[in-house]
């Protein structure tokens, strides 16, 4: 492998992004310089790299991710043969100690200085297959119309108790309800239909379903969320990123709090997967005397149901891991293992 010599920061925004390059045993080599966020942009920007007649296979480009803003921007390197990370900005932001200058070109310096210094951790980026980008979205799109849809049916249950009622109010709201409900189920139908064309994601998809609790939507996010990171798939490591995992706030005899999950992460598979605790908690043996003998040891009943469904997810990653589906009297050869979950 080519060791990486030549390092661009690259801070994005809506509308422009500015440019930085360093080198290592870190140097700044080029000050920053600002771009328009436009494919024109992006041209000038591979220009101006060029001038430098620095190798390709020895630069690394690297950005902080923004979503839509660096999406683009990272394509268009990638399709290029360019060596791209795009690194979450908390974790830019941790590795500087804290100063008093912010602006875009002090930015890009040290997005630059930071790719320089952990090149041995950053992992390249790889754009998601097509047919992943499109669940994403729909799921994303999907969420946002149940908001909207739940929105509406509380302003229609509160029209509905009042003194004096509003017909026409309460009728736009039904037929927009009505008119959101035929979107959800178009929704459902197009991701359904992508997964069905490809077959490993079919065959996934039908694994997960096997799970008890794990509904359309959950595995769908599940299937997203596995080809998402580059990371192996690891029970632990998906609930930490989820924001389901417990952290401990303890030190000498003054500081402690009751460890508590963070709630990082996204918030749709979350909120789906605590529903399917909840279900499997109340309608499934096993996961149900899991529940009890949490709630026996004292914990409260929100910790209890937080111990299923770290428990169902690690159900989920067996079943994804073993490519067999769940099996309710399936025993761990290893069971004081199992019976420390």
């Amino acid at each position: 492998m080519t060791t990486l010599q030549y390092f661009v920061g690259l801070d994005i925004g809506s509308e422009k992004f500015t440019a930085a390059i360093g080198t290592t045993p870190w140097k700044l080599l080029v000050r920053a310089t600002e771009f328009a966020n436009t494919p024109d942009g992006f041209e000038a920007l591979l220009a101006w790299w060029q001038k430098q007649n620095y190798p390709r296979e020895q630069t690394l480009w690297c950005m902080e991710a923004t979503g839509v803003y660096g999406e683009a921007l990272a394509y268009f390197l990638v399709a290029r043969g360019h060596a791209v990370a795009v690194e979450p900005p908390l974790k830019v932001k941790r590795a500087f100690a804290p100063h008093g200058h912010k602006t875009d070109a002090v930015d890009s310096q040290q997005i630059a200085e930071y790719a320089c210094r952990f090149s041995d951790e950053v992992k390249p980026w790889q754009p998601r297959s097509e047919i992943l980008e499109q669940i994403k979205v729909l799921l994303t799109t999907r969420e946002q119309i149940t908001g909207h849809r739940t929105a509406h049916q509380n302003a229609l249950r509160a029209l509905k108790r009042k003194s004096v009622r509003t017909l026409v109010a309460e009728q736009i709201h039904e037929q927009v309800l009505a008119e959101l409900q035929t979107h959800l189920h178009a929704l459902d139908a197009e991701m359904q239909r992508l997964l069905d064309q490809h077959p490993p994601f079919q065959k996934l998809l039908g694994l997960l379903l096997t799970i008890p609790g794990v509904g359309f939507l959950l595995a769908a996010h599940v299937i997203v969320l596995m080809h998402t990171t580059t990371y192996p798939l690891e029970a632990k490591r998906l609930a930490a990123f989820l924001g389901i995992c417990p952290y401990e706030r303890q030190s000498g005899k003054s500081v402690y709090a009751t460890p508590t999950s963070r709630h990082f992460g996204p918030g749709a598979p979350r909120k789906l997967l605590h529903l399917a605790a909840r279900s499997v908690s109340t309608h499934k043996q096993s996961f149900r005397e899991y529940y009890q003998r949490k709630l026996a040891e004292g914990k409260p009943k929100k910790v209890a149901l937080n111990n299923v469904a770290n428990k169902l997810l690690k159900v989920i990653c067996a079943v994804v891991i073993s490519q067999m589906p769940y099996d309710a009297n399936y025993r761990s050869a290893k069971p004081e293992l199992a019976s420390g979950a």
